[in-house]
């Protein structure tokens, strides 16, 4: 029983990264905006490594979800 309770802790302790990836991608866009209004010439170039980096912020929030979903049904 005890176990259960901490799975619990556990998976909810692992869905906190979704928070910081919330604020990451907010962050990588708010930035691109506000870059892209200075120098409108330079944002399609920069807008690929946006992509990139939203990309990578994203894989985070999925590896927090997959480890939460191994600690509630898997352990």
């Amino acid at each position: 029983m005890e176990a259960e309770g901490a799975k619990l802790i556990g998976a909810g302790l692992a869905t906190i990264a979704l928070a910081g990836v919330g604020i990451g991608i907010g962050n990588i866009f708010g930035s691109f905006v506000a870059a892209a209004v200075r120098n409108p010439g330079a944002a399609p170039t920069v807008f690929p490594n946006v992509l990139l980096g939203f990309a990578l912020t994203e894989a985070i929030a999925l590896f927090a979800l997959v480890i939460a979903m191994l600690l509630l049904f898997v352990f």
